[in-house]
């Protein structure tokens, strides 16, 4: 609903206090929270709703708003608006707040209050930008905390664990924006997860997790390496599965998009200067910034079944892993060197150009003093065959493929070419225990992007009962679906 602020006296978050009478605010909102059911303990059996949001009137004053009632009221009141949207709050409560135990799970905020709504008392009313003063307007361009007060993606990278658990201020650019992907929880819960990918002039990928559905909703809004963002208390984690740092987006945080600070404007300068050093190629991406804990992977496929796993993937974004046992059917170790070996940088491991010998992204960083050396990587296509089909040009490069040939670079070199034979065949004789990573991509021949993350001579017994359907095996979905593959 919208109104004019002509008609109205609005009282500034900065003289709130609980012993004024029906008191009208307005702001802008820059935080909210989704809307969630909690059992009620004075009707068994029933639930109330609550959620929560931060509004800011002034550069330096916004307060933390929360409502509880029915489950109509709660939800279609935190439906009406959205993070950005300006707000007129009609009567609410001014309650004084109990910092360190609200701010826990709060965003942390200068006033010493909190403001309740009650569905009978209390209006909450959306007003037009075209109604909103300027002034307004601008207040969603200024971090809430020091803009000086942040980590660099590199700097949360080189102090790795020792950050565990630890809430931080991030400013950073976008990279890209996942799509959101829906999951349900073990209690029966629906839910959704987004990951974005973030970049600054000291890292050139870090992701950050969004689990609720407003902050994917803003997130979705970002436009990749053309927006800033000021992250104010997200949370660090180390995640064992991917063996790396993560952001997650927590009910503390407070994201400002495309901050209007010296900081932020320097970051969005380098980022459109270097535009070009940022496209990458993907699959480099996925195979050298990432390093899998195997231990987390524990899903056993066919050829068969990936297969018709990722057909059911089809349209999504995100990767799966999994485990196969299967022999190495294609191995081309003993056509021209050439072919089979490239050269990367020592310092990221991503492909050089052959001709110069220089790496576009490390020469780039400005906090990079010296042209980082290469080095010389195997990048072999390989195919996989068990006794369901065949997976044809799977990726089998770098150190991976250093420990399933048995040699370093320089040893395969020198070896002749009935020693490269020889190994050859010892390979593809024997059935391995494969760990692999699976991409869709359009781009790619099959329509899949496989990268084998270990593969090693398969322990006989481990792998007869995972054959014969003893081991933990994969869902298995319909045969029929297959055909198009």
């Amino acid at each position: 609903m919208a109104c004019t602020t002509s008609v109205q006296n609005f009282v500034a978050i900065s003289d709130l206090h609980p012993n004024l009478a029906r008191p009208s605010i307005i702001g802008v909102v820059i935080g909210k929270t989704d809307a969630k059911g909690f059992p009620d303990r004075k009707n068994i059996g029933s639930e109330r709703y609550t959620f929560g949001f931060t509004v800011r009137d002034s550069p330096f004053y916004f307060i933390n708003v929360n409502s509880w009632g029915r489950e109509d009221y709660i939800k279609s009141l935190s439906e009406s608006f959205r993070v950005g949207d300006c707000v007129i709050i009609e009567n609410p409560l001014v309650q004084t707040k109990e910092a360190e135990k609200e701010e826990k799970f709060s965003p942390t905020t200068p006033s010493c209050y909190k403001l309740l709504l009650s569905e009978n008392h209390s209006i909450v009313k959306i007003q037009s930008r075209y109604e909103v003063d300027t002034k307004l307007l601008s207040l969603l361009n200024l971090p809430v905390k020091n803009p000086q007060d942040f980590y660099s993606l590199g700097d949360i990278v080189a102090n790795g664990q020792s950050l565990d658990g630890r809430i931080l201020n991030v400013l950073a650019a976008v990279k890209s924006v996942g799509k959101p992907k829906a999951f349900t929880t073990s209690d029966r819960r629906k839910g959704h997860r987004c990951e974005v990918k973030l970049y600054d002039e000291t890292e050139s990928s870090f992701s950050m997790i969004c689990w609720d559905n407003e902050s994917i909703q803003l997130v979705q809004s970002w436009m990749p390496r053309e927006t800033v963002i000021f992250a104010s208390d997200v949370r660090i984690n180390f995640d064992k599965f991917r063996n790396c740092m993560v952001a997650t987006i927590i009910s503390k945080t407070i994201i400002t998009t495309n901050p209007d600070t010296p900081e932020a404007n320097i970051l969005l300068n380098f980022i459109r200067e270097n535009a070009e050093m940022f496209t990458l190629d993907d699959e480099m991406e996925d195979q050298f910034r990432e390093s899998i804990n195997l231990q987390t992977i524990v899903d056993v496929y066919t050829v068969e079944l990936l297969k018709a796993k990722a057909l059911q993937n089809e349209g999504k974004t995100e990767p799966f892993y999994g485990i196969i046992f299967a022999y190495i059917s294609t191995l081309n170790i003993d056509n021209e060197t050439t072919k089979i070996i490239r050269s990367r940088c020592a310092r990221c491991r991503y492909v050089v150009n052959e001709t110069t010998q220089a790496c576009s992204l490390c020469s780039s960083f400005p906090s990079s003093s010296d042209t980082p050396s290469v080095f010389a990587s195997f990048d072999l296509l390989v195919d996989l065959t068990d006794h369901t089909g065949t997976l044809h040009s799977c990726n089998l490069s770098d150190t991976v493929a250093e420990e399933t040939l048995g040699c370093t670079v320089q040893e395969f070199v020198a070896l002749t070419e009935a020693q490269k034979t020889a190994l050859k065949w010892h390979l593809l004789l024997e059935r391995s225990k494969i760990y692999f990573k699976i991409n869709l991509s359009s781009s790619s021949r099959t329509g899949l992007r496989t990268s084998l993350l270990s593969c090693k001579l398969a322990d006989p017994i481990e792998s007869s009962q995972n054959l014969s359907g003893k081991g933990k095996q994969a869902p298995c979905p319909a045969a029929k679906q297959l055909q198009r593959l």
